[in-house]
């Protein structure tokens, strides 16, 4: 029986790390929209795109396709044709793709091609709105969460492990930022689905929080299978 998985949460709480396990262990294909607002972000930037002017805004959204390939050590992100996977997980792209986020047409034509996607089910995805938005009747929606200066730490870690040299402040702050940005938006803001359930991971393992994750999704199937909805159909 196949099922819709949403993640949300804040940044750098792991969303990404533990949808891509999850619909490894189940089967299931995997869609991280973070990344499809980075691909915006990425071509607004590069096109200096003015934030302001919607019909700027507007017409970069013409011009712009996301795609995702597996290119067999997982996921890759692709814009416009263009291997972008590294690019979009810059600094510079993280300083921005909040307020990109928060334009309402960068939103609804987002959410337009997630939607899409996931029409079949069978798919785990993540990001900020996925539970609320994307798919509000997902079987089963996960709220990921995390101490703040935890997941400043793996943000800096991260980025060192990446070679680029940052302050561990600066990291801190721009978590702070998003976080703002992305609770107090007009447009589809980050906030808990009312049936999620919360997974707070500030102190397990990627294994351990894996095994709740699944476990959460297999009841969640099995209660899918049950349902007298789906005999009657």
């Amino acid at each position: 029986m196949k099922i819709t998985i949403a993640i949300d949460g804040f940044s750098s709480c792991g969303k990404s790390a533990l949808a891509k396990a999850l619909a490894k262990e189940l089967g299931y294909g995997y869609v991280d929209s973070g990344a499809m607002y980075r691909a915006v972000t990425l071509y607004f930037l590069n096109t200096g795109v003015d934030l302001e002017n919607p019909e700027s805004v507007h017409e970069a959204m013409e011009h712009l396709e996301i795609h995702f390939e597996n290119a067999g050590s997982g996921n890759r992100t692709f814009l416009n044709g263009e291997d972008v996977e590294n690019e979009i997980r810059q600094m510079r792209v993280s300083e921005m793709v909040s307020p990109v986020a928060a334009i309402s047409e960068v939103r609804r034509a987002m959410v337009k091609q997630q939607q899409k996607i996931g029409k079949k089910k069978a798919i785990v995805m993540d990001g900020r709105d996925i539970g609320t938005v994307v798919f509000p009747d997902a079987e089963l929606k996960i709220f990921l969460t995390a101490d703040p200066k935890i997941r400043a730490q793996r943000r800096y870690d991260e980025l060192q492990a990446k070679g680029q040299m940052i302050e561990f402040e600066e990291v801190e702050k721009n978590l702070r930022e998003r976080d703002h940005i992305d609770s107090t938006r007009a447009d589809s803001p980050l906030r808990q689905a009312e049936d999620a359930r919360v997974l707070d991971n500030s102190y397990l393992t990627p294994q351990a929080q894996l095994d709740i994750a699944l476990e959460w999704a297999l009841e969640a199937i099995r209660l899918k299978t049950k349902s007298p909805r789906d005999f009657a159909s």
